[in-house]
């Protein structure tokens, strides 16, 4: 490499020799060529610092905290157009000649629509529930509903007609598909057992099902994707099928899982040789119509005999509500509507940073569209893209979703770091990773609490806001925008969103 290829470093380490007590942890857990222990001399040694991407593990497993990372001091010149940012692309791409592939959400300052909505709590005439006290239900179904029940009374007795399948769900908060392949095997066992013992979902990615999950299965959405790696009748035995269309970190886009990462764990799998590259197409090849999709779903209802909800992911674009009504009379049972902030494994940088819109603009177009045509009750959906926390997730259900699904914020509560680096297998925590010696890195038991923490600890404060807005039942809150309020800069997102400006009784840019 010449030296005028040379990209100065985004972060800078530094290890406190004189606090350092020259255990050598630091080089041990770097995965990245940061640290070596020098033993000749006895001491960690910072190598290159060029590779730091500030995933803090030496920092966080140094014993005596002797080491810092900060951002390189070696500043550019400042410019309001062209940012480090896109210097740092451009010098990247005139080296390699190759598309810049990136991990997890966009990293883009973009405005986030959650944080310009308030929602507003009851006072006087609409009193608050206690929810310590009184009972809030934030129990949720998966499935298409009936529009009306009708009872029969025979011999005395009364009887239900039959409903569709659905699926209880203790909370309406599921994790999103992440395939084994791009999450480590103890990372997908961690999030199992965890959506096991919450009574949610978890969605298996493109990558099927591992014979060792199979115990998981009334806790896993399976998904049917382009590639059809490991869709066979027995992965179809799961508590919901899902057809992937697209997903918001790259719509239109298919996957790639390259053949170095196929290992036998991954072979068995998703039932191709070791050694091979995972391609998936970018369309599914047998879905060009609404009419294809319907068959797609009929035939995978006719293959699990009815018994599982069957439903489409699709990402947020500009049309969504107009592709959801075609999916819905395609007689999908649900619809995921994943957000263009969603993360991913691994995507081409330009499409995960531009393509596709909010989710919060997304799901509420898709709900106002269904309720219009007088749909709305045939699907349940599912809203993903970004849930950081859980008034996102209570701002989505306010929205118009009827459940809430996270990836990231998932990830986040086993130990990722956010550093980006998941195409590159070689996450430092054990979770975006293959290898499986890294992968070994998440303690299962202490994973698993994590994520269990993570549900309890949203779905508590589900119950603390629904109580405030005097709302006992969370299939009430749903689409309830009544109880939103919008603070931002522009109206014509309060329009879209069908939110009232707070302040104001009236509708933006009503009379």
């Amino acid at each position: 490499m010449k030296i005028q290829d040379k990209v100065m470093p985004r972060f800078k380490v530094e290890i406190d020799l004189d606090t350092c007590n020259k255990c050598g942890r630091c080089a041990v857990n770097c995965t990245f060529d940061v640290i070596d222990f020098n033993r000749s001399e006895d001491k960690p040694v910072v190598t290159n610092t060029g590779n730091c991407v500030a995933c803090q593990r030496c920092a966080v497993f140094c014993p005596t905290d002797a080491i810092t990372i900060q951002e390189y001091p070696v500043v550019y010149a400042p410019h309001g157009t062209w940012t480090p940012w896109h210097r740092r692309g451009v010098c990247e791409q005139a080296r390699t000649g190759a598309v810049l592939l990136t991990g997890l959400g966009t990293d883009r300052i973009y405005p986030t629509i959650f944080d310009s909505l308030l929602w507003d709590a009851c006072q006087v005439t609409n009193p608050s529930i206690d929810a310590l006290r009184e009972p809030v239900e934030t129990r949720t179904f998966l499935g298409r509903k009936p529009k009306k029940l009708n009872i029969r009374e025979i011999n005395g007795e009364f009887e239900l007609d039959e409903i569709y399948p659905n699926k209880l769900l203790s909370t309406p908060l599921i994790i999103g598909h992440m395939s084994l392949g791009s999450i480590s095997y103890n990372g997908h066992t961690a999030m199992l057992r965890a959506v096991n013992q919450v009574g949610t979902l978890f969605g298996t990615g493109e990558g099927g099902l591992h014979p060792d999950h199979a115990p998981f299965r009334n806790n896993i959405i399976a998904e049917i994707a382009s590639g059809r790696f490991g869709v066979c009748p027995d992965y179809l035995n799961a508590a919901a099928l899902e057809i992937k269309i697209g997903q918001g970190a790259k719509p239109g886009h298919g996957g790639q899982l390259p053949g170095e990462k196929v290992t036998q764990l991954i072979s068995d799998t998703r039932g191709i040789p070791i050694g091979t590259d995972a391609l998936s197409p970018n369309p599914q090849h047998d879905i060009y119509s609404i009419e294809d999709l319907k068959t797609l779903i009929a035939a995978l209802h006719e293959a699990t005999e009815y018994k599982v909800p069957v439903g489409v992911k699709i990402a947020a674009v500009n049309n969504v509500a107009a592709i959801a009504s075609g999916i819905v009379h395609a007689d999908a049972d649900f619809i995921t509507v994943d957000g263009f902030r969603a993360g991913t494994g691994a995507a081409p940088r330009v499409v995960r940073d531009n393509t596709g819109i909010p989710i919060e603009l997304a799901i509420a177009s898709v709900d106002q569209h269904l309720t219009n045509e007088g749909i709305r009750h045939k699907v349940t959906l599912i809203a993903g893209g970004s849930l950081r926390s859980s008034s996102d997730l209570i701002k989505i259900l306010a929205l118009g979703a009827d459940v809430g699904m996270i990836g990231t914020a998932a990830l986040i509560a086993m130990g990722c770091k956010v550093c980006q680096q998941c195409t590159t297998g070689k996450c430092a925590w054990g979770i975006a990773t293959g290898d499986p010696i890294i992968g070994q890195r998440i303690d299962l038991d202490w994973a698993t609490n994590r994520l269990i923490n993570l549900f309890n600890s949203w779905t508590s404060d589900l119950d603390e806001v629904l109580g405030i807005m005097g709302i006992d039942a969370v299939e009430s809150f749903v689409g309830n925008r009544d109880r939103l309020r919008y603070i931002g800069p522009n109206p014509a997102e309060a329009k879209i969103l069908d939110v009232k400006h707070a302040g104001s009784r009236i509708e933006v840019g009503g009379e």
